[in-house]
């Protein structure tokens, strides 16, 4: 379990976390969803430490992540940030075996060229390994990146906006693949998404944050109802059941 505690993000006087306390549950996809500017990917950087909080604490499993040394932590925790710039040219196996640089220090072993090689396949990507990201359509580059993070192989995943730029068909493909890696790789999940058809569709858990407060936190069906909603977005979100899931209908509310 990763246990957020009192957790605060400044920026001179303004919150933009502010006191934060949540629980991520081993085995689940838990999905932060909120308006633009509600503290989501702030609060998902100081979780995965690429931002110092201000006030607060995160445990993983019970260990205080900044007393892990980078090494370690990168065992336990993988993050996928919102835009991975690149300035070096590189294949997608060249991408997902930096995923191993925290148990080969860049010295792949046979068990790191395994583990590279069932990342790309378990991705769909081994038929094109040694083709340049840069050349890669959006959804592509995307799935390689995922691959790299299961190349990691650690047990909390991190994402920010994993779907930003992509399409329906390549959107579908990667929430089915994150749900495949908890329900048959034991993994958990962390997501920020704006679509919250998607975080109904497949999350366990949701994280509803407002101006950079916790105003939700609880199973999916809990969240995803149109008084919660209100209370999230500030706009009435009919709700319609298909297919046992609850689908938001805001596009003409």
């Amino acid at each position: 379990m990763i246990q957020v505690r009192e957790l605060s993000k400044f920026y001179g006087k303004k919150a933009v976390v502010e006191k934060v306390n949540v629980n991520i549950h081993r085995g689940k996809i838990t999905s932060f969803i909120g308006p633009n500017g509600a503290g989501k990917s702030t609060l998902l950087s100081m979780v995965s430490r690429l931002l110092d909080a201000d006030t607060g604490e995160v445990l993983v499993d019970n260990d205080h992540v900044h007393k892990m040394k980078s090494n370690e932590f990168s065992k336990r925790v993988s993050i996928l940030k919102q835009s991975n710039f690149m300035n070096v040219r590189l294949t997608i196996r060249e991408l997902v075996s930096f995923g191993r640089f925290p148990y080969s220090r860049g010295k792949l072993n046979a068990e790191d060229i395994r583990i590279v090689e069932q990342a790309m396949d378990y991705m769909g990507l081994m038929d094109m390994q040694y083709e340049y990201m840069d050349e890669l359509s959006g959804g592509q580059r995307q799935r390689a990146f995922i691959a790299m993070v299961i190349a990691q192989d650690t047990d909390y995943i991190l994402l920010d906006e994993p779907l930003n730029n992509l399409d329906m068909k390549h959107s579908v493909q990667i929430m089915k693949i994150l749900r495949r890696l908890v329900d048959d790789l034991g993994k958990t999940v962390v997501i920020v998404l704006h679509d919250i058809n998607f975080a109904s569709v497949y999350s366990d858990r949701i994280v509803a944050l407002k101006n950079g407060r916790v105003v939700k936190d609880g199973q999916t069906e809990e969240i995803i109802n149109s008084d919660a909603l209100k209370q999230i977005y500030d706009m009435d979100i009919p709700i319609k059941r298909m297919n046992n899931c609850n689908i938001c209908v805001y596009f003409n509310s």
